[in-house]
């Protein structure tokens, strides 16, 4: 392998190196403990020593170095894991490059040429692409990666740590591996030599974990064997890349037809550490904001924001992508905001000194950034991202409204008119309060659309839904014979799909998303989740909701394999052995409370709830996610657990869970 040219002092070089061919110009030389007759002595030290300061010599015992006569200077220019190898340069260098050294008269005319000969090989080798210093030891990286642990060509390097690897009491000082199937170590200390290689997709348990000896390190279960690693230098960094790739390697092996197309590890040549963790930060961003799946977090600013209600500024991040505006608390208020830049009507630097603007949106309300490092680049961004556009408007629904209800719209709108309505309303505790009560049927469909994020999935695809049922309608698939049979299987008993109006609206909706998400179609469950949302949202609204619960805040949830719900089961199962003790030691299998609430995690509690307290449930959920629904069968199980500890049966314990959710 061809090497970016560095200089080596030839009088410390030959302690470690043994001269096999030289002539005026380049020296081959071979790494002393390697080859016929050498002293295993010598070879242990070597060794040893090649390990723990990563030595590209521990796969490549073979170098070619260019000298001067006239100079004590060298320089690395080739490197081979074989003699066969290792002689290919040398003969290339003879036949192409020694004719052309006489005609030169310095020493550093002499150097610079084949510096630069180097050089291009190495580019043209890498397609051109630019070379750094960084890159050149990724590049060593990898040439040791293939060589130790033999894998598959095509599998890819990551990234690669100094990190100690524990037996029992005994660390082991080596590098850690990160491919995209394998998590691999290796150590060479004294003669003792520690070699793994761990499939992620085998990876049971990955968990930060420390002891007396480890303050800090990473617990890996595999076939129910504990691997640790300690001593790395950026530990969280290295964990979360860690989790990146054992739940992407799961994800393939669960459900290769619908893995993402876009996603870096379907595309070998893309793979790389940067890639990844740009990929993380944006899922994360998205998910956090609830923002449609094209949106990319392009830039980030602490700030601080001015929030009129309380009278004082709250420290956060100001988070930018293509069409959002979004700013995150840090300080503990638990607020958020989010500005569709379509609504941003102005951009104005009020304050140079404190390095603040205000953003002006539809409806003359304004928003005051202040101490933003640089509040100019931030006010130009906006400037240039945001284009005017016409926003879906909710219209509430009209319905005769009991006095309990009427008192639900009060506080609504009293928090409507401190907090804001619509896109650009702070998010705090007070809202979490209010949700938790139940949300008004008046208002129910538009906080639904704002709180799922649908509303803007709604509004940066106009016209979508009308168009893709003119392309589906009349359309004939398995997709649609299920939707068929289940329509009248959802909710029987409400009014409004005992008409044809109800029905067919259902029908038009399961049958445009599963026109627009063939690998998911139709699945068992979205019937009575639509039917639900049909009830507080027009027709395109739901359609989007829809899109929102199984693209985004359920994603692997409907599908043939119910990934996500299975997930969701096995932390609920971890739940109740960390919060209903009693419960886990008297029942040795938790599995019973699996399969007891698959359906209430498919249908979000409202196949097993009377339709009144159901639809509080999805309030909550399409607040604060997944996380709601888990609270609510913890509190259930909770509520129940005297029963349960008396229970004889399965049978038993579930007549019992029933009774209770009705009641």
């Amino acid at each position: 392998m061809w090497l970016k040219p560095e200089e080596v002092l030839l009088k410390n070089a030959l302690k470690l190196w043994v001269t096999e061919r030289s002539n005026d110009y380049f020296v081959l030389q071979r790494r002393r403990g390697y080859g016929e007759g050498s002293s295993a002595l010598t070879g242990l030290l070597v060794g040893t020593l090649d390990t723990v300061l990563d030595s590209t010599a521990k796969v490549a015992p073979y170098r070619i170095l260019h000298q001067t006569p006239d100079s004590q200077v060298y320089w690395t220019v080739a490197c081979g894991a074989s003699l066969e190898e290792i002689s290919q340069h040398w003969d290339w260098l003879q036949i192409n490059i020694m004719r052309t050294l006489s005609v030169f008269d310095s020493g550093d005319d002499i150097t610079s040429f084949v510096q630069g000969k180097i050089r291009g090989l190495i580019a043209e080798e890498g397609k051109g692409a630019p070379d750094t210093q960084e890159q050149e030891r990724f590049r060593e990286a990898v040439l040791r990666f293939e060589h130790l642990f033999g894998l598959p060509r095509q599998e890819k390097l990551v990234t690669y740590y100094s990190c100690s690897y524990w037996r029992g009491r005994v660390p082991n000082q080596g590098w850690m591996y990160l491919s995209t199937h394998f998590l691999c170590f290796y150590s060479y200390l004294l003669g003792n030599e520690v070699k793994l290689a761990l499939p992620w997709d085998e990876v049971s348990r990955l968990e930060r974990a420390s002891s007396v000896l480890l303050t800090e390190s990473i617990r890996v279960c595999v076939r129910g064997e504990e691997h640790y690693f300690s001593m790395l230098l950026h530990l969280q960094q290295t964990y979360l890349l860690m989790q990146q790739l054992a739940a992407y390697a799961v994800t393939r092996l669960f459900d290769k037809e619908t893995f993402d197309a876009d996603h870096p590890l379907s595309d070998p040549p893309r793979i790389t550490q940067r890639a990844l963790e740009v990929h993380a930060r944006n899922q994360a961003f998205r998910a956090f904001f609830r923002l449609p799946c094209e949106e990319n977090l392009c830039e980030v600013y602490e700030s601080f924001l001015w929030l009129p209600f309380s009278h004082h500024n709250t420290l956060g991040k100001i988070c930018v992508s293509e069409r959002y505006l979004c700013f995150a608390s840090q300080d503990g208020s638990q607020c958020h905001l989010i500005l569709p830049l379509r609504e941003v009507v102005a951009v104005e630097l009020v304050d140079p000194g404190s390095r603040a603007l205000s953003v002006s949106v539809r409806g003359k309300r304004g928003f005051r950034f202040s101490e933003v490092r640089d509040f100019e680049r931030l006010a130009a961004t906006i400037r240039r991202k945001c284009v005017p556009s016409t926003s879906p408007q909710h219209s509430a629904v009209t319905q005769v409204s009991s006095l309990k209800e009427r008192m639900k719209e009060q506080l609504w709108q009293i928090h409507f008119a401190e907090y804001g309505r619509g896109s650009g309303m702070f998010c705090t505790k007070k809202t979490r309060d209010l949700v938790v009560r139940g949300i008004p049927e008046t208002l129910r469909g538009e906080l639904w659309m704002l709180f799922s994020g649908a509303v803007n999935d709604m509004a940066v695809h106009p016209g979508y839904y009308t168009s893709l049922l003119e392309e589906c309608m009349g359309s004939s698939s398995l997709a649609c014979d299920e939707i068929e049979r289940d329509l009248h299987r959802s909710l029987p008993e409400h009014p409004a799909f005992q008409t044809d109006t109800g029905i067919s609206a259902l029908r038009r909706v399961l049958t445009a998303y599963a026109y627009r998400n063939p690998k998911i179609g139709y699945c068992q469950a979205m019937n009575i989740l639509t039917s639900v949302l049909l009830l507080y949202a027009k027709e395109e609204e739901a359609f989007w909701l829809l899109v929102a619960v199984c693209e985004r805040m359920l994603p692997d949830y409907f599908n043939r394999r119910i990934i996500g719900a299975l997930v969701d089961q096995a932390v609920f199962e971890e739940l109740i052995r960390d919060h209903l003790t009693q419960l886990t030691d008297h029942m040795s299998d938790l599995s019973f409370f699996s399969s007891v609430s698959l359906s209430w995690f498919l249908t979000l509690f409202i196949s097993v709830l009377p339709i009144e307290s159901a639809v509080n449930v999805v309030d909550c959920f399409f607040y604060d996610g997944i996380r709601a629904v888990l609270q609510l069968a913890l509190a259930v199980l909770h509520h129940n657990v005297d029963s349960l500890l008396c229970c004889s049966d399965d049978a038993e314990a579930v007549t019992i869970l029933n009774r209770s959710l009705l009641a």
